[in-house]
């Protein structure tokens, strides 16, 4: 089978493409660490296999899996750090996915599930599997949301478990997010558009194009000689607004003044 991998992290593409050289009935055809490039190249040179990160920006992997052609649509083998929501919508659509980090027989777990389902599938049965996991993220997310949304994050290196209230700031730091609750800074695997969505419960306020903040702990606001902003947060954690954000922080400190 010709294989594409797309993730945004050099080891992850290692790794696939080091599993999948030693697989005799393989051949990566090619490697991508964006899903803009890598549409355009399985749109050009459909793969029989496809290995799809999931969180990666500003094209994720499953907004690619709805962008590809139903017509060739290949086996897809999801990668992702999803917590336990995700994983049950990939089990019960009875689509494959890896959990990384995961090892050679993990990897050969499942490569053992998509080769027979690659050969007795139709493209219209891959079609079904692949709208059922949609639709069960698309409830999974929508539940979550409605009954108490929290975040995966990793922190001394222990994972926890925060509940959306909890979470002063967040700031974007390249593949990742930095997420303030009080003094400690926990840090995900997630784009700011992500985080930003998951916090929708609270009222977070973008001060610049990295920071977001939840207006519940804005303790003191000062000004600087420019002009923007200095909040400091109920943690102890100072953040300055950018000029091109200047004007939202203004609008939101209006609406706290008291009118005779």
């Amino acid at each position: 089978m010709d294989v594409i991998i797309v993730d945004d992290e050099a080891a992850g593409r290692r790794t696939l493409r080091e599993y999948c050289e030693a697989e005799d009935d393989l051949r990566v055809v090619g490697e991508f660490a964006d899903g803009t490039a890598a549409l355009a190249a399985i749109r050009t040179q459909p793969p029989q296999l496809l290995f799809l990160d999931i969180q990666m920006d500003p094209l994720n992997g499953i907004d690619l899996a709805r962008a590809l052609d139903p017509k060739e649509l290949p086996s897809l083998v999801f990668v992702t750090a999803y917590d336990t929501y995700a994983l049950e919508a990939f089990e019960v659509s009875a689509v494959d996915y890896l959990l990384k980090p995961f090892d050679q027989e993990r990897f050969r777990k499942t490569l053992a599930r998509v080769r027979p389902r690659h050969l007795n599938s139709s493209v219209d049965e891959r079609q079904t599997l692949l709208a059922g996991l949609l639709a069960q993220l698309e409830r999974g997310a929508r539940t979550q949301a409605e009954e108490r949304p929290r975040l995966l994050a990793e922190f001394a290196g222990h994972w926890h478990v925060l509940d959306a209230s909890q979470v002063e700031m967040i700031e974007a730091d390249r593949n990742y997010v930095v997420i303030r609750v009080g003094k400690d800074n926990y840090h995900a695997r997630s784009t700011l558009l992500q985080a930003e969505a998951a916090l929708r419960s609270q009222p977070m306020l973008r001060i610049s194009r990295s920071c977001l903040v939840n207006l519940n702990y804005v303790r003191e606001v000062n000004r600087t000689l420019r002009g923007d902003f200095i909040l400091v947060l109920a943690g102890g954690a100072t953040v300055t607004s950018s000029e091109g954000f200047r004007a939202k922080v203004k609008e939101y400190l209006t609406t706290l003044r008291i009118s005779s």
